[in-house]
């Protein structure tokens, strides 16, 4: 619990939050959105791993980051994003970016020969 509250206790962390809440991004697309460092970003998103509310996945040569949905202390931070000043702007922006990322195809199901 002390690792939930100190990743929590960090407004860019917040913020990193409110980006994941719809999309998952690339530690890049993340870090575009902040005027920090890159390692500054990564070092953000470390600690969110670390206490368990992000997940990472390496895919070619990007780590792609995604919030742990089945974590209580997610669920209760998407509800004060939705009520938030701050987050609730960034919310918004994390559902344009998913409404627009291309969809995986559908699973076909196999063809009879």
């Amino acid at each position: 619990m002390q690792r939930v509250f100190e990743a929590l206790s960090s407004s860019i962390r917040r913020q990193i939050l409110a980006y994941l809440s719809h999309a998952e991004l690339t530690a890049g697309e993340i870090a575009a959105r902040f005027s920090i460092s890159k390692p500054a970003v990564s070092q953000h998103l470390s600690v969110l791993e670390n206490a368990g509310l992000v997940a990472s996945e390496k895919r070619g040569q990007y780590v792609h980051y995604r919030l742990v949905e089945d974590n209580l202390v997610n669920t209760l931070n998407g509800y004060l994003q939705d009520v938030c000043p701050v987050s609730r702007p960034l919310k918004s922006e994390s559902a344009s970016i998913a409404a627009s990322a291309p969809r995986p195809p559908e699973d076909q199901p196999p063809a009879s020969t």
